[in-house]
Formats: C-alpha cells, structure tokens, sequence
C-alpha cells in the first residue's frame, strides 16, 4: 500500500538573493571615507578599534563586536576613531518583509554569531578575488577554481546570520515577520513604552536607543508620528501615574515619591505634576477623598 506522505512547505523569513561586495579591512587611525548611498543593504562589523558611522543625519560611534545596518538608499560614511580599525561589511540583495527591521539598527553583535562572519570571509577569499582594503571595489571576480557550492555556502552562512540576529531582537511571542513598515513601527513604539514603563527612575533617551539599537532621531521622529507626544514627555507623563498610583496605594509622602521617581526635589516634582494634572499633589491626594 502506497503512504500517504504531506509535503512540508518551508516558510522563509530572509532571502538573500545577491551578494554585491564582501570587504574585511584593516586600516590606520587616519582612515576616512566620505561616504556613498546605493540600492542594496549593507553590514557593517567593528572587529577591532572603533569607527564613526554617519547615516543620513545620524553620527553613531562604534567599537569592537558592534554591528550596524544601512538599508537601501541610505547615505553612509565611515572614518576611523581614535583607533586603527579592523571592520567586516557585506552587501546585499534583500526583499524579504522582515529586513525592514533591521533599518536604522545597530546592536553588539552576539558572539556565538561571530563564527558566521569568519565562515563568509573564509568562503569568499576562496572563492572571489577580493583586493585588500580596497573600498573602491564595485565587482566581485571568480577565482580560477572555486570551492564546490561556496557561493551557496557565503548565501546561507549570511541568511543565518541574519536570522539570529533578528532573534534576539524581537522577543518571544512576537511575529518576526513584518508584513509592512507601519506594522515595524508600531513595534518599534511599542517597545520604548515597555522600556519606559519597566525602568523606575528618569527614562534617559539615549538609554532607550542603546537597549533597542535605534537611533535618537529616528526613534524621536517616529514616537512623535505615532503618538502625538514626545518620548520625554510621555516619559515624564508615566512618572506622574506612577506618582499618582503611589499616593493613592502607598503611605509614602511627597518627599519619599519624589525621590523615589527621581526627581531633582520635592518642588520640582510639585511643578512637573501640577502641569501634567492641573493639580498638585497635595490638591490631588486631598480629591481621592470625593473622587475616589
């Protein structure tokens, strides 16, 4: 009797249809270049020293084991920072929905994933005719005779890397598949707000960027779109609930809530809540009493 066998369809979440250039570069501490856009992803790997990357309006500092994204499109330079930098960068052909989270990204790289990179480089000195440290480079050339399947070998050790780096960025339980930008978005908000709500004291901004690994201007530009508020003010506005729901539940006074939500003293935080609620706080313990 012939079995009745149910083929499996493979979803896949990142497709790397192309490799444009693939450079490891070993550089002087007076390395600079002035920058160039094009319309392929490009990563970039700090494997020694430190590098300023400038991404459209964005200046961002990069030191050993960190690793930056620049989509499509995106003017970027590069210079070397007080160090003589060694560095990875791949480029790439991409359409895959999910990429669209790795725009205006950057994170340290996990170190379980730095074998990948070695295993890319490894693959395409085989198989491609790469000169040193030359950024000039637009093509890559075959080797006379290269390893069976390296090229496939340089595709998957990529996509992978890709994969598990998206991993670790998007926590269990989420969908790590974007059908579109918004919907990237709106994750992206969704996750400064559980930033701001989960840290007690002043929610700094650059700290949010760090922890998600976006950018202070995106980031801004894009909490301001989707919410109508800043992220200090909203920041500030989860402090006064916090406050509030301290007055209300707590035998705390004035004095101990201020400093507990850091705030500078017990006037400034007076002022701050007077302004979000239109009360103090002494006005507002004393409304719970008809209110409430």
């Amino acid at each position: 009797m012939k079995a009745s066998y149910v083929k499996t369809n493979i979803k896949c979440i990142i497709n790397v249809s192309k490799i444009v250039t693939i450079h490891y570069y070993e550089f002087d501490e007076n390395f600079s270049f002035s920058g160039e856009s094009h319309d392929f992803w490009e990563m970039v790997y700090v494997d020694k020293g430190r590098v300023q990357i400038r991404r459209d309006t964005d200046v961002i500092n990069l030191k050993q084991g960190e690793v930056i994204f620049h989509k499509p499109n995106e003017f970027h330079s590069i210079k070397a920072l007080d160090s003589s930098p060694n560095f990875f960068v791949v480029s790439f052909v991409s359409n895959s929905p999910s990429m669209q989270y790795f725009e205006k990204y950057h994170t340290t790289l996990d170190k379980t994933l730095i074998p990948f990179i070695a295993s890319i480089i490894s693959e395409s000195e085989q198989t491609y005719v790469i000169p040193k440290n030359d950024p000039t480079l637009k093509k890559l050339v075959k080797v006379r005779e290269p390893n069976v399947g390296s090229e496939q070998l340089i595709k998957t050790y990529l996509e992978q890397l890709l994969i598990l780096t998206l991993r670790k960025v998007i926590k269990k339980g989420d969908t790590p598949v974007f059908p579109n930008k918004e919907s990237m978005e709106s994750h992206l908000v969704t996750e400064v707000k559980e930033f701001i709500k989960n840290t007690p004291a002043p929610t700094q901004i650059n700290d949010i960027c760090k922890a998600i690994g976006y950018s202070k201007s995106y980031l801004s530009k894009l909490f301001k779109e989707q919410t109508g508020k800043s992220i200090s003010y909203y920041s500030t506005c989860e402090r006064i609930q916090r406050a509030k729901d301290m007055i209300r539940q707590s035998d705390k006074n004035f004095t101990q809530i201020s400093d507990f939500l850091g705030f500078d003293n017990p006037q400034y935080f007076s002022q701050v809540f007077k302004r979000i609620t239109n009360m103090t706080p002494t006005e507002f313990k004393s409304s719970l009493n008809f209110n409430e």
